[in-house]
């Protein structure tokens, strides 16, 4: 792994509950905070593929599964850590609360430079600083602009851009945005 800190296992487990046990891939991970973006740095390995026979390689399928899995343990760790003021307002409890529900991806796109083996590899999120838009009369959002990359030992590459899209937002004024109307936080 790249960066020096210890994955925090609990938070880790909690964030791939939602997942079958087969198609846990996220072994480790590490964040790191720079100016404006986080970093997540994740070991995966998949022994066998969740939905399909053994292709021999990393593949579409399984990128959007190792985003969303090394994406949401950076997510919970920006709770948590309160990196980036515009999850100040928001605790573990709502982000638990929104994982599945309120954390969208509007915009995917992946590149296959070479093939990765599947079994042991690394993969990189990198979240640059979110943007709340209002209009008037629609509930906010928050866009937040992502790169990721995966890579093997060997010259195994792929890399992406995913866009993220939050609704039901956590106001710092303890109510949460959805729909237009402001309803109280629990």
């Amino acid at each position: 792994m790249t960066h020096g800190a210890q994955t925090d296992q609990e938070l880790l487990a909690r964030v791939l509950k939602p997942y079958r046990p087969n198609s846990r891939y996220l072994i480790e991970a590490h964040v790191a905070e720079k100016p404006d973006m986080a970093v997540a740095v994740g070991r995966f390995e998949i022994p066998e593929s969740c939905y399909i026979d053994d292709t021999g390689h990393f593949n579409a399928v399984e990128f959007n599964i190792c985003y969303n899995q090394l994406g949401y343990y950076l997510i919970a760790k920006c709770v948590a850590d309160g990196i980036f003021p515009e999850f100040s307002a928001w605790s573990l409890a709502d982000f638990w609360e929104r994982q599945l529900s309120d954390v969208l991806i509007q915009q995917m796109s992946s590149r296959f430079k070479r093939m990765i083996d599947p079994r042991s590899f690394e993969g990189e999120v990198v979240f640059h600083k979110p943007v709340v838009s209002e209009r008037p009369g629609r509930p906010a959002i928050m866009r937040m602009e992502t790169e990721c990359t995966f890579r093997d030992v060997g010259s195994g590459y792929a890399e992406g851009e995913v866009t993220l899209a939050f609704t039901r937002l956590i106001r710092s004024e303890g109510r949460t945005e959805a729909a237009g109307e402001g309803v109280r936080a629990e």
